[in-house]
This record gives structure tokens, C-alpha cells and sequence, in this order.
């Protein structure tokens, strides 16, 4: 049986954006379709486990789309801070993907 890896290994790319000044979009891309199903499959980013890594409540969480044709999880949530207010320290949003770069993918069995 093949270790766990983290996100981060198993991922092409892991980002963080703005989406608008109150939401910040995340993109979690995968390099091939066994790579994608084996994180979709694992749960490890569905919606209940973005809301427990970054310790959100379910409302605000706006968006999760397991998207297929293109290897990708995507979602969405309400910013904490709306962009450029004070004491906003990401004012693009750029750098709140952190939490998921070592995340545990299980190794599933097929």
C-alpha cells in the first residue's frame, strides 16, 4: 500500500484569488484524471472539510464545484475582511491557500 501525500505533492496548482472585494475564490488543479479522482474521491476538500480547514461555517461557503472536465475543485467563500479594509493583510487574496497544502490524501484502493 502506497503512503499518504500531501495536497501539495499531488496537485499541479493550488491558489487563492479575489473574487470581488468580500469573496476569495480557490483553484485546486490536477495534472491528470487519476490524480483529481483520487482527491474528489478521498473527500478531503468537500464542502464539510473546506469549512472545518478553514474553520467557516457552511453559510459562508458560496460556492464548491467538483469540476471534471477540468480536473479541478474549485470554491468559493466570503472574505473574514472585505479587500484593502483595515487591518486586511491579503488585499489581493493571493495567499489564503496555506491551509490546504498539507492536507493527508489517503491512498485509495481501486
Amino acid at each position: 500500500m502506497t503512503a499518504n501525500h500531501k495536497l501539495s505533492e499531488i496537485a499541479k496548482t493550488i491558489r487563492s484569488k479575489n473574487a470581488g472585494v468580500d469573496k476569495i475564490t480557490f483553484d485546486v488543479i490536477f495534472p491528470d484524471r487519476a490524480a483529481y479522482q483520487r482527491v474528489r474521491d478521498s473527500g478531503v476538500l468537500s464542502r464539510e472539510a473546506v469549512c472545518r480547514i478553514f474553520a467557516i461555517d457552511m453559510a459562508q461557503l458560496t460556492d464548491h464545484v467538483e469540476f471534471d472536465p477540468a480536473l479541478a475543485i474549485k470554491f468559493t467563500m466570503y472574505r473574514r475582511l472585505s479587500s484593502g479594509s483595515p487591518g486586511d493583510a491579503d488585499i489581493f487574496g493571493s495567499q489564503q491557500y496555506g491551509p490546504l497544502l498539507d492536507i493527508e490524501v489517503p491512498n485509495l484502493a481501486r
